[in-house]
């Protein structure tokens, strides 16, 4: 048995070293906060950050909490971050709570609980999403292209 076991760790530990991702300590790793230029926004009232262009700036926003709404931009096969999207967040027709232009590819919203119309357009074509908020857990709303165009 001591044998087997003497096999298991150095077969568990290169794997590891092969695959970082499934490490719990790749998530942690240290931002470069210098050239991170993502800041807290405001309009009407509304809390957001938008931004994510860079690992670091990426992971800047993904590790920011208060926000109850998360939302990613990307295009084509390999999920391209895209950073060129016009949003507008409505909490009733008409009513429009959050509109931002060139936006992304990462939107962190503070909304007041409720539920919310959420289109994103892209060269002329737009996503819509209907999503409810809550004080609590955050939402997390894809927004997909298939190509650059």
């Amino acid at each position: 048995m001591k044998y087997v076991h003497s096999l298991i760790l150095p077969v568990v530990a290169i794997g590891l070293s092969m695959f970082p991702a499934l490490s719990p300590a790749a998530s942690l790793e240290p931002i470069d906060s210098s050239g991170v230029q993502v800041q807290r926004q405001e309009q009407n009232g509304i809390t957001y950050l938008s931004g994510g262009i860079g690992e670091d700036e990426s992971k800047a926003i993904q590790q920011t909490t208060g926000y109850n709404l998360h939302m990613t931009f990307s295009i084509g096969p390999e999920n391209k971050y895209v950073p060129d999207v016009d949003l507008v967040i409505q909490k009733a027709p008409g009513q429009t709570v959050l509109t931002l232009s060139q936006a992304g590819p990462l939107v962190y919203v503070q909304l007041p609980p409720g539920k919310y119309t959420v289109t994103a357009t892209r060269n002329g074509e737009a996503r819509h999403d209907t999503t409810d908020v809550g004080s609590s857990t955050a939402r997390n709303l894809v927004f997909h292209w298939n190509s650059d165009e």
